[in-house]
């Protein structure tokens, strides 16, 4: 179980402890994204004695990090561009020795990091029509203003600097009443014998009205820095690395939430910088919106653990390294779904389903040879909604099964697992369903299999109109009849798919009515697509004999689907 501990200690101390490599920042930390301004107004709240908000430390030893978690590196130079934002590169990846580095910051780092470079590090600007990739920039420095007459505030403009505290790129032309920020490091100021005459020297060209303004603000800025315990934070011990990624989600989500997957496609940028690009090539024609989430998964479920949501590099390398057999695997996939009429991009927002044949495929280059077993356990998974809960421990469970059975998919295998057997309690389920569940458009997309034309779209649709049981009875019916028979007026054996233009002109026809207007090649086709019964009045006042009958059928369509 994790522990807290809280404790302070002075900027200079922290920033001394990124410098010796005592603190690190885990890698999915996002690069640094603030900008000048936001670097200035950190020290103007600093001088302000605005409290600076608590960090969150993670401890890392031995028993928390194995020899492949990679860390990051806080920044030693940063470029700025010329609307003055951050643009450089992500931060560095390292390995880190526990013996030496023993923290990781997980919330913070872009103030760490801002004070960091303000005292130690460097800070370019880009010019304007100066090339990203080139590197260099026009260096700068960190200044305040020491004379109180050169200052003007707004003191009706919210968030705005009380003190001049600003970058400046005019080194050689730095005004002798401006004070760089750094400079206080000196051994001079630091030093109690020296301080004084130190800070005198300084303030040397400022004017007699402004000195002991200039005075106090350096005596306050050494303060701020080597005296008061500004760095307040909490430090989590014992904490896995799972745990950790889920700590800085929460805490970093902000204004725009952050999602797990957004930091482990960071991660494996790190380790593999052309991922994106080449996960955009990927992600076209059939495979178009599945996400990079869903190749991040199928890594996950091929190289590693799917119930942990970490890229190491292990899995990068790996899938860097096979990412022409992973891309062999997809297009095999997309092959058997369409040798089975079914296409990939119908699971584009549900493609956990999929993970399994990908396994499948990826590992038993005879995978040809079982496609009724992939076809079976697609339409059970999806009809029984095996997804449902419990994803990654369903994923782990298929592909433990899968192993077991030698690398094959089986119809015999399915039949072992009981959330994939097929019962006639999960058939029954599956007739219960109503118009407009996910389950009833699959199952009616599957029966349709054999005649869909794919270049249509195809909605959900009554047999017999909806609206006609709110009117009256007809005179032969029971109420008691009726009011059942208005309760399965929304289920699956009142429900067929219908071409959108076809259904659009049907509207509330009443069935028989709408039988009747087609002609004797129509009429074959639609008894078929429908599974309409043979021998079996469509006239309203027969209503259950057409369901009952219908239901019969479909029951036993949809278990030879089910294999």
């Amino acid at each position: 179980m994790s522990r807290l501990n809280d404790n302070s200690i002075s900027i200079y101390e922290a920033l001394e402890n990124i410098r010796n490599g005592k603190y690190v920042m885990p890698a999915f930390q996002r690069q640094y994204v603030w900008s000048m301004e936001q670097v200035e107004k950190l020290w103007d709240s600093i001088l302000l004695d605005y409290p600076i908000a608590t960090f969150l430390f993670w401890h890392v030893d031995d028993e928390n990090v194995t020899w492949d978690t990679y860390f990051c590196n806080f920044l030693y130079d940063v470029t700025f561009n010329n609307r003055k934002q951050a643009d450089s590169i992500n931060y560095e990846l390292t390995n880190i020795d526990v013996s030496m580095t023993d923290t990781a910051v997980l919330d913070g780092q872009q103030r760490l990091t801002s004070l960091f470079l303000s005292l130690f590090g460097e800070a370019f600007i880009r010019q304007k029509y100066a090339r990203r990739n080139n590197g260099g920039g026009i260096v700068t420095k960190l200044l305040i203003e020491l004379n109180k007459n050169k200052i003007t505030v707004d003191e009706e403009e919210y968030n705005s600097k009380k003190f001049d505290i600003k970058f400046s790129d005019k080194v050689g032309k730095q005004s002798p009443t401006q004070f760089e920020i750094r400079a206080i490091l000196e051994e001079k100021f630091q030093s109690d014998k020296t301080r004084a005459q130190a800070i005198e020297d300084a303030i040397v060209n400022v004017p007699a009205d402004s000195k002991e303004y200039a005075r106090a603000i350096l005596n306050k800025l050494h303060s701020k820095i080597f005296v008061e315990k500004l760095i307040r934070y909490t430090e989590i011990q014992d904490m896995k690395q799972d745990d950790a990624l889920e700590m800085f989600i929460r805490f970093n989500s902000g204004g725009k939430a952050l999602r797990k997957s957004d930091i482990t496609m960071s991660i494996l940028e790190a380790y593999w910088p052309s991922a994106k690009t080449e996960f955009g090539k990927l992600l076209v024609d059939s495979y178009e919106g599945f996400g990079t989430d869903f190749i991040i998964r199928s890594a996950l479920m091929l190289y590693g653990d799917v119930i942990k949501s970490n890229i190491n590099k292990k899995i990068a390398d790996e899938l860097k390294n096979n990412w022409n057999d992973f891309k062999r695997a997809l297009k095999n996939l997309e092959s058997v779904l369409k040798e089975l009429k079914i296409g990939v991009g119908r699971f584009s927002s549900s493609w956990n389903v999929l993970l399994p044949i990908i396994y499948f495929i990826y590992y038993n280059p005879d995978f040809r040879k079982n496609i009724e077993g992939i076809r079976a356990y697609l339409i059970r998974a999806v009809l029984f909604t095996y997804f449902q809960s419990g994803t990654t421990s369903r994923l782990q469970q298929m592909k433990s099964r899968i192993n077991e059975n030698d690398y094959e998919i089986t119809v015999d295998m399915l039949n072992q697992m009981n959330d994939l057997r097929v019962t006639d309690g999960k058939i029954e389920d599956i007739l219960n369903e109503e118009k407009g569940s996910r389950v009833a458009g699959e199952a009616l997309y599957f029966l349709s299999l054999d005649w869909r034309n794919n270049h249509f779209k195809y909605e959900q649709d009554h047999l017999h109109p909806f609206d006609r049981f709110d009117g009256n009875k007809p005179l032969q019916v029971s109420m008691e009849d009726w009011r059942n028979w208005r309760g399965n007026r929304n289920r699956l054996a009142n429900l067929h798919l219908l071409e959108g233009r076809s259904n659009a002109s049907k509207s509330s026809m009443r069935l028989v009515d709408y039988y009747n207007d087609m002609n004797d090649n129509q009429k074959e086709e639609f008894k078929k697509q429908a599974l309409i019964p043979e021998g079996v009045s469509l006239e309203i006042e027969d209503f259950n004999e057409l369901y009952e009958k219908r239901k019969e059928i479909l029951a036993d369509e949809i278990r030879e689907l089910l294999g």
